[in-house]
């Protein structure tokens, strides 16, 4: 009975979540476009998939990629070795990266738009390679911004003059990147902060925070994201300037 109780109450939270998208859909089919859903048998299904997977993924976070981030963070700050601490956290930035869903479905599509505006080959090795490069782009810089961010927990530097000194050079790079780069650019920082990397990183400040004497989790636990954002739109603009 406990197990069921358990299950329920995730299901109504997936549920409750899902709520303010399923009242903008029927709210815009009935009331604007005054039209039935298409194929409502499959929206139903879909929407049921859609709930167990939501309501799975949020219990795997709970039970395994949160404890994971911020127990290796824990064992590594008692280790007491900065080269293995950053070593793990630029490893972690840039493979959780190079899966994410979200960066794979962007490059690809970045690659064949490319393709027919004619900046680069039309055949698959040529779209393979670019998709490849700018993941790869993306995801050395979120490495590098996991790595900034933990120095930035270890040393206590305040993260607001990173973060405005970050988003100056974003600007002034806007100026000098090929302008068929630009968007492609900063959309980059928003697919690397997604379903893989967000939950590891965040457990993996948390953790680092809460094992160092005198750093607060909640101050210096969390801004391992914003350097995750910042650093591929001006990764990615290099890489435009080099490519293009």
């Amino acid at each position: 009975m406990i197990i069921l109780k358990l299950i329920a109450i995730k299901i109504k939270n997936a549920l409750t979540d899902l709520l303010p998208i399923i009242i903008v859909i029927a709210f815009f089919q009935i009331i604007v476009l005054k039209q039935p859903l298409p194929q409502m048998g499959e929206v139903l299904f879909g929407a049921l998939l859609v709930v167990t997977g939501l309501t799975l993924f949020v219990q795997g976070l709970e039970m395994g990629l949160f404890p994971i981030g911020e127990s290796m963070a824990h064992a590594l700050a008692r280790k007491g070795s900065l080269f293995w601490l950053l070593s793990f956290a630029f490893a972690l930035g840039f493979s959780t990266t190079i899966a994410e869903p979200a960066l794979i479905a962007v490059a690809w599509e970045a690659a064949e738009i490319a393709s027919q505006g004619g900046l680069i080959d039309t055949s698959r090795e040529s779209l393979s390679k670019y998709a490849f490069g700018l993941r790869i782009s993306v995801a050395f810089s979120v490495g590098l911004a996991i790595l900034i961010g933990v120095m930035r927990i270890l040393r206590g530097w305040p993260i607001h003059y990173l973060i405005i000194s970050g988003y100056v050079v974003v600007m002034l790079m806007t100026f000098i990147a090929p302008k068929e780069i630009i968007g492609i650019a900063y959309d980059a920082g928003g697919v690397t902060t997604s379903t893989i990397t967000v939950p590891l990183v965040a457990a993996l400040g948390v953790g680092l925070a809460s094992s160092i004497r005198g750093r607060s989790p909640l101050v210096d636990g969390f801004g391992l994201i914003a350097f995750a954002s910042l650093l591929p739109m001006i990764f990615v603009m290099g890489y435009g300037l080099i490519i293009f």
